[in-house]
Parts: structure tokens; sequence; C-alpha cells
């Protein structure tokens, strides 16, 4: 059985390696990268922005990562800020809490390439019922 985990930071999948065989309970980030740029501040900020979007609309309303961006940094250069963002959204995706889309579809935030949306994790009540 292949085991994962997401990476704190980017919230990109982690895949079980031969190499940590013996500190796997450990591994908490996928790269150097990741472990040196651990999530900050602002991180929380976007998560939360994220959030607060997606509560504002009706539970199957989408929002794009860069409004998430724009009302966190409306005067600055928000597109500096968009993997920060896609990163935060990941992890979002990672607790539970949204779906990344591509064309109307759940894609895996690991492997998702050029542009997505994002959406409140539906409730089973509300697939249900």
């Amino acid at each position: 059985m292949i085991q994962e985990k997401t990476c704190q930071n980017c919230g990109r999948t982690i895949t079980w390696r031969k190499k940590w065989e013996k500190c796997w309970d450990e591994v908490k980030y996928c790269s150097a990268r990741c472990r040196q740029e651990k999530p900050d501040p602002i991180n929380q900020k976007l998560e939360n922005a994220i959030l607060d979007l997606l509560t504002q609309r009706s539970a199957a309303a989408t929002i794009c990562p860069s409004e998430a961006a724009r009302a966190l940094f409306p005067d600055e250069e928000w597109h500096e800020h968009m993997e920060q963002t896609r990163q935060a959204a990941r992890r979002l995706v990672a607790k539970g809490k949204i779906d990344i889309l591509q064309k109307g579809r759940v894609v895996d935030p690991s492997t998702a390439k050029g542009p997505i949306r994002l959406r409140r994790k539906k409730d089973r009540s509300e697939v249900t019922g």
C-alpha cells in the first residue's frame, strides 16, 4: 500500500519513498524549498480570505484564487502572491474544506496546472439531500 501525506507548506502530495522508511512519521515537507519557506501569517490570511469569499457566495458558487489575492493585496502587486494563494488553496483541500476545479470537475491539487476555480466542499447533507 502506498502511503501519502500532504506537504504542510505547498499542499502537494508527498508519496512515500524507501529512503524515508525509518523517518516517515517526521516527514512534513515535500522538498528542501518547502522546509525553508514554512507557512507564515500571510498564508493563514490567504486561507481565511478564500473561506470568507466562499462563505459569502452560494454553496455551489466558485471563486478564482486571484479574488483572494486581490482582497488581501488590493494596492500591491497581487499577482506576485498567486503561488502563495494556490498553496493556501491546496492546504484547504488537504483539510477537507474546499475543492479545486478545472472545467467544472474536481482535480488533484498536486497536479493541476493552468486556471483553477475554488468551491466549498459539499457537505454530505447537500449531496444526499
